[in-house]
């Protein structure tokens, strides 16, 4: 069966998307694309019989709200516009018309593209769609074309969605979705969705700590592995803009694109414009399922590097700060190739005139001070401890008491009769100038080289203020979008020139995850609060988008440097061993029994590392609760482990057995419990440890945490 079908005398399209069925209409009459269905999959002769939703009407009132692929502000139409365009005379009405539509087919994935335009102005607009038939997950995003001659005026994209969503009628609409702030990042909200507009965005020029590009919509009834879960995911990471629109008739839709509002696109005869890629996906197995559906979408179709294991990797900052010596380093360096770890990573502090963050970003040279002889002899060392060696940098940003300032102060972001605010003492530089990425790609490459770097930790530390790019075009907001896509294209050349070469993608912890960085990185640092407990509440909102795989996790010390709160090593590594696992501790402080303990539960966590960030994850409770567990699942159904936590003080009221899931019934399977609460030795059938599941009993005490091991013994 082809992954889309096409009726064309009816104009219905059938789009095959991992047992999932979208159905959409193109009526070249009408110039319009109404979705018809969205949801669980059917056959073309089914689609056929479907109608297209409407509502009684009147004079204030439009059956096309709600049901365009991507609204427009003209003829009949009184809905939030996707499309806004402002033409050279003032006005943005668009009179649309088909051109006509296609697919391309490509092996296992399939792209349908419809053409439109307006009838009378020099507008052209594609929707595409891409789907795949073993993922559920759609992709879609519209190329936008001034199609005038040389002599006609710009014009202005107001408002340019990527996608327009829109969901079935349903009796409630209930909102998913992350908030935070810095060190407080992904925590998880699930409201109702009121009558009106709710926008998530970011106006900071990065994708922030404050939302995340992503939203779930349900009828208020799905839980975790029940009910029928609609989810859209922007891949952007400038600022950003989503709105769930919510209309009195009862309809729903959700718009996505680049920039916040007031960031236009100006065209001239000519130029095209291509939005961000808006993903959607559809599944009527609950959060848990929709959360599934998205890991093995970003590690099959999005990460640059899928199959490969995330390595343990030790990170200087917590232990040093600024005080980055090359004897220090080598200390640390010892301590954590003793302990197991793979990768040893120098954060800020070893280049230029860097003793604090007052000084030094953009002099990207080896302190002397601290590496009088540079970083490769420190590289060879940790190379020859079996480690591979990892570097801070952040390429987007300048010290205005720096070299390169004091030679290029027109390269950063700014407006020339405005005062430049430095936020952490540093400005940022304008990254949509080629002569700028330029310059970043050469001496990455030069430092890459010369150090023998294998790993870099991209961070981007403050977000935007007073931006502009002189000297560039008139729709100077521009840059808030433009800036990350220059990004993106340094690192792009720079992983092609250093095809192993690692990169994890970070801004002050969590506040460039998204989409688009990932698929230009390996992993992401999900936030600068390393205290274990407040970690599960971070951890649990990032894994209702994010693989285990790309989740950057720290142990580090205790009191937590961050919240002062004192919490038993081996609940700090069950809390870090949930992601891609880290140290972060000052290794010479810690006493030799610590250090044996690590050391046995970075084996413990090697030994299950493909299950936990390339398995199936079950999330058993959140947070909230008393006790709550991470299960994870190989793909082949052979092992399973199963971290728990009760993240404060002891509680003397019995907890619920965990009835585990996505486990063959008819296998059996041999528990191991790090706690000894489960004798050693203990089989159970994966249908009984489904149906009767296994005791929650954990080590007495506050912050209590065990894992169990489950492996397939025949």
């Amino acid at each position: 069966m082809s992954l889309v079908e096409i009726d064309r005398p009816s104009g219905t399209v059938l789009l095959h998307a991992g047992g999932t069925g979208y159905v959409l209409r193109v009526d070249g009459a009408a110039g319009t694309v109404r979705l018809v269905h969205w949801g669980a999959p059917l056959p073309l002769e089914d689609a056929l019989a479907l109608r297209e939703p409407d509502f009684v009407g009147s004079s204030f009132h439009s059956p096309l709200d709600g049901t365009e692929e991507l609204a427009l502000e003209g003829q009949v139409r009184f809905a939030l516009p996707a499309l806004d365009v402002r033409y050279a005379d003032g006005t943005s009405s668009v009179e649309p018309a088909v051109d006509g539509y296609g697919v391309r087919e490509d092996g296992d994935s399939a792209q349908l593209t419809v053409s439109l335009r307006d009838a009378g102005r020099p507008l052209k607009w594609e929707l595409h769609y891409r789907v795949r038939g073993d993922c559920p997950v759609i992709e879609r995003w519209t190329e936008i074309l001034h199609t005038g001659t040389p002599q006609e005026p710009p014009l202005s994209l107001v408002r340019h969605a990527a996608a327009q969503w829109n969901l079935p009628v349903l009796p409630a609409y209930r909102m998913s979705s992350v908030h935070g702030q810095w060190a407080g990042e992904f925590q998880l909200r699930r409201t109702p969705l009121t009558v009106g507009e709710t926008t998530l965005t970011s106006r900071r020029g990065h994708t922030g700590h404050q939302s995340n590009p992503w939203l779930a919509l349900d009828a208020g009834d799905a839980t975790e592995e029940c009910g029928e879960v609609w989810t859209v995911a922007l891949a952007t990471a400038g600022s950003w803009r989503m709105t769930a629109v919510r209309s009195a008739e009862g309809r729903c839709s959700v718009l996505g694109g680049s920039g916040h509002e007031g960031v236009e696109i100006s065209l001239s005869p000519g130029e095209s414009w291509t939005t961000p890629v808006s993903t959607g996906q559809y599944t009527p197995g609950g959060f848990g399922g929709a959360s599934r559906a998205y890991h093995a979408y970003v590690r099959e179709h999005v990460l640059p590097a899928p199959g490969e294991r995330r390595p343990v990797l030790y990170n200087s900052w917590e232990a040093t700060a600024f005080d980055v010596t090359f004897d220090g380093q080598r200390e640390l360096a010892e301590l954590a190739a003793r302990v197991g770890a793979e990768l040893f990573v120098v954060d800020d502090g070893w280049f230029g005139a860097r003793d604090s963050d007052r000084a030094g970003l953009g002099d990207w040279t080896p302190r002397p001070s601290a590496f009088p002889d540079g970083l490769r002899p420190l590289a060879d060392h940790v190379h020859g401890l079996g480690m591979r060696f990892g570097l801070w940098v952040e390429p987007e940003m300048v010290s205005p008491d720096s070299d390169l300032f004091r030679e290029r102060p027109g390269w950063v972001l700014h407006l020339p009769d405005r005062t430049a605010h430095t936020l952490r003492n540093q400005l940022v530089l304008d990254f949509s100038r080629p002569e700028v990425t330029d310059w970043a790609l050469d001496w990455l490459l030069r430092t890459v080289d010369a150090c023998g770097v294998d790993f870099l930790k991209w961070d981007f530390n403050r977000s935007f203020t007073e931006a502009g790019s002189v000297g560039r075009r008139p729709d100077g907001r521009r840059i808030f979008i433009e800036h990350a896509l220059g990004a993106h294209r340094v690192l792009d050349r720079l992983r092609a020139a250093r095809p192993a070469l690692r990169i994890e993608t970070c801004s002050g912890g969590g506040g460039r995850v998204d989409l688009a960085s990932l698929a230009h990185t390996d992993q992401a640092w999900a936030s600068d609060n390393t205290d274990a407990v407040d970690r599960l509440s971070i951890q649990y909102g990032f894994s209702q988008l994010y693989p285990a795989q790309v989740m950057g996790a720290w142990v580090t010390d205790s009191p937590n440097p961050h919240t002062g709160r004192a919490v038993p090593l081996r609940f700090r590594l069950h809390s870090a061993m949930a992601g891609a696992l880290g140290i972060g501790g000052d290794l010479t402080r810690w006493p030799e029994s610590d250090l044996n303990e690590t050391t046995e539960y970075i084996a413990r966590y090697k030994a299950v590392r493909s299950t936990i960030q390339t398995g199936d994850l079950y999330r058993l409770g959140s947070p909230a609760d008393g006790s709550h567990c991470a299960q994870y699942v190989a793909r082949d159904g052979g092992e399973s482990v199963v971290l728990q936590w009760r993240p404060g003080p002891a509680e003397r009221t019995a907890l619920p057995r965990l009835k585990l899931r996505g486990l063959d019934p008819d296998a059996v399977y041999r528990i191991d419990d790090d706690s000894g609460a489960v004798p050693a030795g203990t089989k159970h059938r994966g249908a009984a440890l489904a149906a009767y599941g296994v005791a929650a009993q954990l080590p007495p005490g506050g912050y209590a945490s065990r894992m169990l091991t489950l492996r397939r013994v025949d």
